[in-house]
């Protein structure tokens, strides 16, 4: 069995819905299907949720028709057969109206990811009714009856397992739809695997039944060497490992969610990165396999919070790091860089919600600085500092100001610290020097 991902671009529009139904009538492999909500639909859900939170009851109203008014129109161009319209926009408007319903409880963190899980419903619902319809027979599932994730960091695969394998049991067939984005958490309340989390569901459920591949389609030829939006002449990457697509996705690569591989590293299963709108393109295979060492990709993670920690000692006391990591363990927020001195540390953060507890606890011991405003610049590849090309990286030192530099803690990447502001430059800059230069002076 595959697990075929489409995300919100590829659902946006009823073009995408039919080129959608070409490629998965395109082969007689079983298959589950894990789609997004359409296009801009979850972000006016998060404005429904805003205006919810307010009491707002306007603004409930007009988002909510707006939202009925797109699936309606949806389905009005996408369905021929009347009484069909009239059955999906019907199931439609009662979802609406439980929206409402919702909108009008007080405001929790379980509420929200009700609503905003809505758009996967919808979109899920009325793509499988236009499927039904044009001759392609499938299954609409319920995530929310299988997807049980206790923990967004560390899925439980094998209680997804047992109950998916329960429901796929119950109703055989060739072709299943489901939602991606909504899971259930360990109180069973409905939750959410953040922003982009339908990579995530896609792979989940690969783990999940052993899948044979699992297949992210999205609106790029596979994952590219840099960041098309900002640098001219990329190219996609046929193949990556796991390792190497971590890092990329972590360090900012949009294609992919942070965590979509780690379900299926350790069953083997390989997740190919295709073009829903060019599906011929070989895309991106991301596997255990080493097709090639050495530099691969350059990716860049914004919003990075840079702090530099001095001790107030000259020299760093036994426990002194300790202390440190604990401070940041305490207020659950992840290190992404650190370097060291003999009396001082610098390291990065990308979530500043206990930005103002941390600086209180630290300044008991030491003198901080924090820095807004920075993005990490990350160079992945296997074994990358043994690429003879890989020196010229610190040339960049003599054309932008670099906060930090580090290596060490993975083999696959070598990432570097600057100011928002130098980001796109940067980018640029390590494109001609490590993968333009280098390429024209092979040729």
């Amino acid at each position: 069995m595959r697990i075929l991902k489409f995300g919100g671009t590829s659902v946006g529009s009823v073009e995408n819905l039919r080129i959608i139904r070409n490629i998965l009538t395109s082969d007689n492999e079983q298959k589950i299907v894990v789609c997004s909500a359409m296009s801009g639909v979850t972000d006016q859900l998060v404005k429904l949720v805003e205006s919810a939170r307010f009491n707002d009851n306007e603004a409930i109203t007009r988002n909510l028709h707006a939202l009925e008014s797109k699936h309606h129109e949806v389905v009005d161009q996408l369905i021929e057969r009347q009484e069909l319209r009239n059955t999906l926009k019907d199931g439609i408007s009662a979802m609406i109206t439980a929206m409402f319903e919702l909108a009008s409880k007080p405001y929790s963190d379980n509420l929200n990811a009700e609503i905003v899980t809505y758009g996967e419903t919808l979109l899920t619902y009325v793509f499988s009714g236009y499927l039904n319809e044009v001759g392609v027979s499938n299954v609409l599932l319920d995530a929310k009856e299988f997807m049980y994730v206790e923990s967004v960091e560390k899925p439980n695969i094998e209680a997804v397992s047992k109950r998916l394998r329960k429901v796929l049991d119950h109703e055989p067939s060739s072709l299943y739809i489901t939602q991606g984005f909504v899971c259930r958490d360990q109180f069973e309340k409905i939750s959410t695997l953040k922003r982009g989390g339908s990579d995530y569901t896609a792979t989940i459920i690969g783990a999940a039944i052993d899948a044979d591949e699992v297949q992210i389609w999205t609106d790029i030829d596979g994952l590219h060497n840099n960041d098309p939006r900002y640098v001219d002449e990329t190219h996609p990457i046929s193949h990556l490992t796991y390792n190497e697509a971590a890092e990329l996705a972590y360090f900012g690569a949009k294609i992919l969610h942070p965590q979509t591989v780690s379900p299926v590293v350790n069953k083997d299963i390989p997740v190919l990165l295709k073009n829903t709108f060019n599906p011929e393109a070989e895309g991106t295979v991301i596997s255990n396999r080493t097709y090639q060492t050495g530099l691969k990709a350059i990716s860049a993670k914004d919003n990075i919070t840079a702090i530099k920690i001095k001790s107030n000692r000259m020299l760093m006391a036994s426990g002194y790091l300790r202390r440190i990591f604990e401070v940041f363990d305490n207020f659950n927020t992840s290190i992404d860089m650190i370097t060291t001195s003999e009396v001082a540390i610098s390291l990065t953060i990308d979530d500043t919600s206990y930005i103002d507890e941390i600086v209180k606890e630290i300044e008991k011991y030491a003198e901080i600085t924090v820095e807004e405003n920075h993005s990490i610049i990350c160079i992945v590849g296997e074994s990358v500092i043994k690429d003879q090309n890989s020196y010229r990286l610190f040339e960049i030192l003599n054309y932008i100001p670099v906060r930090m530099i580090s290596y060490g803690g993975s083999n696959n990447n070598i990432s570097l610290l600057v100011d928002t502001k130098d980001k796109i430059s940067s980018l640029q800059y390590l494109n001609e020097k490590l993968f333009r230069s280098h390429r024209e002076a092979v040729v």
